[in-house]
């Protein structure tokens, strides 16, 4: 059973894709100039789902940067941008 949902939607029509909390799910959105990934996934230690967002190299172009990484309901998102 799905615990993660995505879509997504181009030229070629919506697409969607599942992730089951053992899985997760990882989405890229590429350019020329890099990319935005993020990662859904169940936090055991935390009982909650958290997600993983990132600028990130994509053929050779762009940057690693971390945006977040914290619970999915953005519980922490203030505290985050603080650091």
């Amino acid at each position: 059973m799905s615990h993660f949902y995505g879509t997504t939607q181009g030229s070629r029509g919506q697409a969607t894709r599942c992730g089951t909390k053992n899985s997760g799910q990882d989405s890229i959105a590429a350019s020329w100039e890099g990319c935005v990934a993020v990662r859904l996934y169940y936090n055991a230690k935390h009982d909650e789902d958290w997600a993983l967002v990132s600028l990130s190299r994509w053929q050779g172009a762009g940057s690693e940067i971390t945006l977040y990484e914290g619970p999915v309901s953005g519980r922490d998102f203030e505290q985050f941008k603080e650091k």
